[in-house]
């Protein structure tokens, strides 16, 4: 089963978008509609710039598999997932609005393609049918299959697997490594008391686990990773995935070029 490519055609009124793909593959019936009901703008007057912003932002883009395919096969190192479904309710069972729903990064392994050829070495997928995974954010095409969401996707944007329902015990796959992230500072240097709004989000953290490695592009050899469990480091405050533990604390999951430094 193979992928052929397809062109897109757009139209923009003022008041809405709307998108089309047209895939030349026979079964994928893309409805790739995106509704703009609001939007921001800046202008340039005298005196400075102005923001103007409405609300309202809808967005849907998702291809559809037609019914009578019931079967999707990756292709080399692309992974099929099915979504996990976004949280409606909160712990207390308060229902939530589609604003406020976090988009999930997590999904179930449904099939995985042959793998790859780097240099003569035959690399597999590192994720199997049935494994519990988490994702990169944005990665991946989006598909409805047998009415369901999936994602398909490169195994190098799957950040790792899930083997219990805590965070705190993902396995990172690749490059790919899991911090606890220290506790935000209560008190100045002073002694004042900091308010919940003026606490700054921490970039120290604790490492919890690390991922075999990257991919030696010769050879297809792992090359394993400089740190470790326990080093103390110093991470890039905007990558990475972010997650809550069982107890409450924060982690992330990040690539181990976005740690800066080992500190002690």
């Amino acid at each position: 089963m193979g992928f052929c490519s397809g062109m897109a055609t757009a139209q923009l009124t003022a008041s809405s978008v709307s998108v089309r793909s047209l895939g030349s593959f026979e079964g994928l019936r893309p409805i790739s509609t995106v509704r703009v009901s609001s939007f921001s703008s800046l202008s340039l007057r005298k005196g400075g710039l102005s923001l103007r912003s409405t609300r309202g932002l809808v967005v849907k883009a998702v291809t559809t598999v037609a019914p009578k395919y019931t079967t999707l096969k990756p292709c080399g190192d692309r992974v099929l997932l099915k979504i996990k479904t976004a949280e409606e309710k909160t712990a207390g069972g308060i229902l939530l609005p589609s604003t406020a729903q976090s988009k999930p990064q997590g999904g179930e392994v449904v099939a995985v393609g042959e793998g790859k050829t780097i240099g003569k070495t035959k690399v597999d997928i590192s994720v199997k049918a049935g494994n519990q995974v988490v994702y990169s954010k944005y990665a991946g095409t989006e598909l409805e299959f047998n009415g369901i969401n999936h994602l398909i996707l490169k195994e190098d944007d799957i950040v790792g697997i899930l083997e219990t329902d805590d965070v705190k015990d993902l396995k990172p796959l690749n490059d790919r490594v899991l911090i606890k992230v220290a506790e935000a500072e209560q008190t100045t240097a002073g002694g004042l008391l900091l308010p919940e709004a003026s606490k700054e989000k921490p970039s120290i953290g604790t490492v919890v686990a690390v991922g075999p490695g990257p991919l030696d592009e010769d050879e297809g050899e792992r090359i394993p990773l400089s740190i470790s469990p326990g080093n103390t480091v110093l991470f890039s405050k905007y990558a990475g995935n972010d997650f809550k533990g069982a107890d409450g604390s924060e982690y992330i999951a990040l690539r181990a070029s976005d740690v800066m430094a080992v500190i002690s």
